[in-house]
């Protein structure tokens, strides 16, 4: 148990911190992700920066980030997170790419929330909070209403801001925390033997593999859902 300044308190528990990369897949699914939350944000919901470009499609040095990451879908679908997005498009949709799992994130400012470096927490005023030196100058703000206004279904959902919260707070509290990946690849570069050779090096490989073939690999698995259902329906 660990008491912040404001006597709040977060259990360390067993939960697993789940591995994050910067998602690299480019399915329909994704593409119509990143257009509703540019269409949402259009700032950087962290910084503020508005995208001054916005109207000519540019959309360079702004990422469209997910709350949680795309590479452990199965375990979203398991764990029944779907229920916390209240805009799916279907029974075939896990909601892991709706807006509501999303925020509009300057690119550098994504790494930092993807290496649970900072978080939000809804349940106090969605107040930024960093476990690590604040070099973004972000600590103590709050995340921009534009991404969270109560009224709009597109909103992004508290449950998963205060997943990802729960998560960085785990990462950073246990020990020596979880390792930092090296996303920084120049042309030319062996990105297969850099990973190999760097830390949770099979778990890192899995993972960048789920995220590239996500949704191919949900269709799957839906498409598999559907079967176990129709026999169970027969015997």
């Amino acid at each position: 148990m660990i008491s912040g300044p404001r006597k709040d308190t977060i259990s360390i528990t067993n939960e697993p911190c789940i591995l994050r990369i910067i998602s690299h897949s480019s399915t329909g699914r994704d593409q119509s992700f990143r257009t509703r939350v540019r269409e949402r944000d259009g700032k950087c919901a962290i910084t503020g920066l508005i995208n001054d470009e916005a109207d000519s499609d540019e959309w360079s040095g702004f990422h469209a980030a997910h709350i949680f990451p795309l590479s452990s879908e199965d375990y979203f679908i398991q764990r029944g997170f779907s229920r916390w997005i209240t805009n799916r498009t279907g029974e075939r949709d896990t909601g892991i790419n709706s807006c509501q799992n999303g925020l509009l994130m300057q690119s550098n400012v994504h790494e930092k929330f993807d290496g649970l470096f900072f978080s939000i927490n809804p349940d106090d005023g969605y107040k930024i909070v960093c476990f690590h030196k604040d070099i973004l100058r972000i600590g103590g703000k709050t995340l921009d209403p534009v991404c969270r206004d109560p009224s709009d279904n597109r909103r992004a959902s508290d449950e998963l801001l205060s997943w990802h919260f729960r998560q960085a707070a785990l990462a950073n509290m246990r020990g020596a925390g979880e390792p930092t990946f090296e996303t920084d690849f120049p042309p030319g570069t062996d990105i297969m033997g850099e990973i190999l050779n760097g830390p949770m090096a099979a778990k890192r490989m899995e993972a960048e593999l789920l995220s590239r073939l996500h949704g191919y690999s949900t269709k799957e698995h839906m498409g598999q859902s559907r079967f176990n259902r129709k026999n169970r329906t027969r015997q």
